[in-house]
């Protein structure tokens, strides 16, 4: 049986989530119920406990955030915004596998669309700015991190940064098919 928790003395007084006792307390309190609301909604008694657990643990990270009385309302956000992460992550693997069934590294057809996409990314990577396409190469295909870039080429981090995104911008609308292939 659950115990209650005990009264505040002091109407000023605040309890914290951080305390052992209180976070043992609003686990014990509502980690069933968060577990139930996604099972009810996912139908899979795993994932539910898994998303549970997550909730639980980000409660913890974030103790000094959650006010006690809205402690209930925030798992259950949480929980409803994990649940739909979830449900993305698997509509993308999804959308992946069907893909990937179809096409194999042996098929004419995996060879051919794979040349014609090595071919326009060379050349997309050929128009990029040289500053970009400098960045985008030594992150690339030299494994440098962007601290390594910046240093050797004596900017910051942040103009490594700007660069990169900038020639992924442009490598994202000049090759249609780098949402297929990792690069």
């Amino acid at each position: 049986m659950l115990k209650k928790q005990p009264p505040l003395q002091n109407m000023n007084q605040i309890r914290s989530v951080c305390e052992e006792g209180n976070y043992t307390f609003l686990f014990k309190t509502h980690s069933r119920s968060v577990r139930n609301f996604i099972y009810y909604r996912c139908g899979d008694l795993e994932r539910a406990e898994d998303i549970t657990q997550e909730c639980m643990v980000r409660l913890w990270e974030n103790c000094a955030e959650v006010i006690f009385e809205k402690t209930k309302s925030y798992l259950f956000t949480m929980a409803h915004r994990l649940m739909i992460d979830m449900v993305r992550h698997d509509k993308v693997k999804l959308d992946f596998t069907k893909q990937s069934e179809t096409l194999t590294e042996n098929d004419p057809s995996y060879l051919l669309i794979k040349k014609e996409f090595q071919k326009k990314l060379e050349e997309a990577i050929a128009s990029l700015p040289e500053t970009q396409r400098e960045a985008f190469l030594m992150n690339r295909m030299d494994k440098m991190s962007y601290a390594e870039i910046a240093e050797l080429l004596g900017i910051s981090v942040k103009a490594v940064e700007k660069r990169m995104h900038l020639a992924l911008l442009t490598l994202k609308d000049k090759v249609k098919e780098l949402q297929l292939f990792k690069i």
